[in-house]
């Protein structure tokens, strides 16, 4: 399922307009999004949590050359399933 796959289920489950079920899906992002920038989590209880985990600067290869290279520092967003999700995908 895509994003446009997305917004036209939520407009036939809900009986919005498509346009609507759009914003809808997009602020939904926006909003995880904006939160994870602010350095918070957006726990949705019995579907899972979206978090941010730092990662260290490290040393790495080029493996087209073989070449070292150095790999900076990163925030890495994360999802942890919950209950309810692994419940209903199990």
């Amino acid at each position: 399922m895509n994003k446009n796959d997305l917004v036209a289920q939520v407009s036939s489950d809900t009986g919005i307009s498509k346009a609507d079920s759009a914003k809808a899906v997009d602020a939904v992002f926006d909003t995880i999004t904006s939160s994870l920038k602010g350095g918070q989590e957006v726990r949705l209880v019995g579907f899972g949590t979206f978090s941010t985990a730092n990662r260290k600067a490290s040393k790495g290869r080029n493996p087209r050359t073989g070449e070292p290279i150095n790999i900076p520092a990163s925030v890495q967003p994360k999802f942890k399933a919950g209950k309810g999700l692994k419940e209903a995908v199990n």
